[in-house]
């Protein structure tokens, strides 16, 4: 059983909440005492979601958001940040893994994985970094991949965009003093990334890898916990968490 934080609260936006490893994200935060603000584009599961926070004594809001669209981020941001008055926290979540071969030449899902995964990352960042720099603290939350650590057959893309995540984690945190920067990077995970577009046998071969090898989404969830709850002065730049069996 998972025991409350006793670090002080903060103000937590996670995007992409509405599933996966941002559902467990928002659950376990709430459950450490934080305020969480939940954003993604289904809103019917964003609001059952906060629902289910506050009833089980948690804080949370909720918004409709797509990352791909910068005044949809910058309006996430300016509303929490008007109503609770601060941004501790922002973990840049949401992400899509359409899989196929180069050869197939898929170019929308393509543009697909930029668009979310990357540009969506890119987003967040511009719409939470001026106020976590005017007050002088912050803490950014990159959820990349261990596919941001090694490429594989039909993943090339989806790769390219997680080493990206990856890279603009690490110059962030070079160029940053007081806002503390932490790339995550999930192994096999129970999620619904393997549920949407793709080549319909990579997508099919990469669910019965999941189905055998996943860890649940609230062990990603516990690793965002940690990295959260450290002292200001101690910034967790980077952990990656995988199944034991994943090779």
């Amino acid at each position: 059983m998972h025991s409350p934080s006793t670090a002080p609260s903060k103000i937590v936006l996670i995007t992409g909440a509405s599933s996966g490893i941002g559902e467990a994200t928002a659950r376990r935060l709430a459950a450490d005492g934080h305020h969480v603000v939940l954003g993604a584009r289904r809103v019917d599961r964003l609001a059952a979601l906060a629902d289910e926070i506050r009833a089980s004594g948690g804080r949370a809001d909720h918004r409709e958001l797509d990352v791909t669209d910068l005044g949809s981020m910058r309006a996430f941001a300016e509303s929490a940040h008007d109503r609770l008055g601060r941004i501790d926290v922002l973990v840049n979540n949401a992400g899509v893994m359409p899989l196929s071969r180069v050869d197939a030449l898929r170019v929308e899902e393509w543009n697909q994985m930029i668009d979310v995964n990357l540009r969506g990352a890119l987003h967040g960042i511009a719409a939470v970094l001026p106020y976590m720099r005017s007050r002088g603290a912050g803490h950014i939350v990159n959820v990349a991949s261990t596919s941001a650590h090694r490429v594989d057959p039909t993943a090339a893309v989806y790769c390219a965009t997680k080493y990206a995540v990856w890279a603009l984690s690490e110059g962030l945190r070079q160029e940053s003093r007081d806002v503390r920067v932490t790339v995550v990077s999930p192994g096999f995970t129970r999620s619904e990334l393997t549920d949407r577009g793709g080549d319909p046998e990579a997508q099919a071969a990469a669910r019965a890898a999941a189905e055998q090898l996943a860890i649940p989404a609230s062990a990603v969830a516990d690793a965002i916990g940690y990295a959260l709850a450290q002292p200001d002065d101690v910034d967790v730049n980077e952990i990656v968490v995988r199944p034991t069996v994943q090779g």
